[in-house]
């Protein structure tokens, strides 16, 4: 199997991004095309856009940035009057190109498939279709919903979602394509984010606003969770599946996964995140002589940490956006640069000074440690490392990739060994009562797991690994 090792990321890894169009009148693989580029932040490993012409689906899908996999060409042969898109992350199988989307089958009948989110009863699902007959092409369980629809016999595809969604369980923000229509659905808890929009006469739907922004799309509403919309010739339908209970929008959208352009329940993420920077500095105050973001992630909060504490912001760390698109290993000379392949701090900035320096998140600590060193190496006088979420101690079974419980630099330790072991002379981390005040929310209707440890899901801590469908495969070769 060819598992990919982790890089020397530090934050959590993206999950994914889903587009839907039905709109006749226009070129929808170039509509899917831009909304992909916009939704690209969300996974990286693999592209795809599937569309609908005369009752036939096409789809064109490969490992790499929505950049690399597509061009004129490829863009002009995705012809009709339908289309979905997908960028993707890998949390359920690996990073091989069986696995890409648009998942395509035709069963009963044709449907392509775009999914953001993770199934944790997967191996159940995929135990019953395998015993019924039913092939599968790749490891991911975004194939597993394709089968239950594409074999289902109900006569149109809204009517095998509605049996299908209540027999799913974990996080499941989806597009459906067939040869009559889009159709999105949510899972009942709400966990990843979907939204409605709309383009002129017709309508469209993205994991976020930002996607309807490059398109000139228009917002309209999230899909509730539990909710299925279909986009088809007959305008928009909307059902409510599956009652949704206890709502649970994942809290980590709003800190770290979306583009802050973009717009999630009510906010706009730059704005609730710029509000984290400024109590974190009521929760957390130090005398300092500048602020400092980790590019791009904490720029927001370190705005919001000089505005409430007076301090100036300045930029002590320049990032290199383009270090994660090459395939060249530096090589024994250069290794021991480490992470000025992606950061390089600036002497004149920081040499003297007691720095803040904000970042959105910790997991393992990798990243971290490395800038406080660089940052020691030209001269800081004291760090101080501010973060603006809590310390996250769990690992996400529903659709983001968080390493495990041990490589977590949080895990049993308190923030003053947190400290000492990430070389700065303070840390401190915004509560979960600042994440919820700035977000203008509470606890009773989002998943902060990573953080709480409170699963809002049953059997959560039973839930497959990431590569539980490989091991299942291994098995029965």
């Amino acid at each position: 199997m060819n598992r990919v090792a982790l890089d020397d990321r530090d934050g959590p890894r993206d999950e994914c991004g889903v587009f839907g169009v039905h709109a006749p009148e226009s070129d929808v693989a170039r509509l899917a095309y831009f909304a992909l580029f916009a939704l690209q932040h969300r996974g990286q490993e693999s592209a795809g856009i599937a569309t609908t012409e005369n009752g036939h689906i096409m789809t064109v899908r490969d490992l790499g940035l929505v950049s690399q996999v597509f061009d004129e060409e490829k863009l002009r042969a995705l012809q009709g009057e339908m289309a979905i898109g997908h960028v993707r992350y890998s949390t359920t199988g690996s990073s091989a190109w069986e696995n890409a989307q648009p998942v395509w089958r035709s069963d009963r009948r044709q449907v392509a498939l775009a999914h953001n989110g993770n199934l944790i009863n997967a191996v159940e699902l995929h135990a019953l279709l395998s015993e019924q007959g039913v092939q599968f092409r790749g490891t991911s369980d975004s194939e597993i919903i394709a089968a239950l629809l594409s074999t289902h016999d109900a006569r149109r595809i809204e009517d095998a979602l509605a049996d299908v969604m209540p027999r799913l369980e974990g996080a499941f923000s989806t597009v459906v394509m067939t040869k009559d229509s889009v159709v999105g659905f949510r899972d009942p808890a709400g966990l990843r984010p979907l939204a409605l929009g709309r383009l002129g006469d017709s309508y469209c739907l993205a994991s976020e606003s930002c996607a309807f922004d490059i398109i000139g799309a228009e917002l309209l509403r999230e899909v509730q969770p539990g909710e299925m919309v279909s986009l088809g010739e007959r305008g928009i339908e909307t059902r409510q599946v599956v009652e949704s209970g206890r709502k649970a929008f994942c809290v980590f959208e709003h800190i770290y996964f979306a583009r802050p352009d973009s717009i999630l329940e009510g906010n706009r993420t730059q704005v609730s995140r710029r509000k984290m920077g400024e109590i974190l500095f009521r929760e957390a105050p130090v005398d300092a002589d500048v602020v400092i973001a980790v590019p791009d992630s904490g720029n927001p909060a370190a705005t919001g940490y000089s505005k409430a504490s007076g301090i100036p912001r300045d930029d002590g760390l320049i990032k290199n956006r383009y270090v994660a698109r090459t395939f060249i290993q530096p090589g024994q000379e250069l290794r021991k640069h480490g992470l000025r392949m992606k950061f390089n701090p600036l002497r004149e900035v920081v040499a003297g000074k007691r720095l803040v320096v904000v970042d959105d998140s910790i997991v393992r600590g990798n990243t971290t440690r490395q800038i406080v060193r660089m940052l020691r190496g030209v001269g800081a006088h004291e760090i101080h490392m501010r973060i603006s979420a809590p310390p996250i101690r769990h690992p996400c079974h529903y659709g983001i990739d968080m390493s495990t419980t041990q490589e977590m630099v949080a895990h049993g330790r308190t923030e003053e060994e947190i400290a000492e072991e990430l070389g700065c002379d303070s840390l401190a981390y915004l509560s979960l009562d600042g994440v919820y005040e700035a977000i203008r929310s509470t606890r009773a209707t989002h998943c902060d797991a990573c953080f709480s440890g409170d699963y809002p899901l049953a059997r959560t801590e039973s839930a497959n690994g990431k590569f539980a469908l490989e091991d299942l495969a291994v098995v029965r070769s």
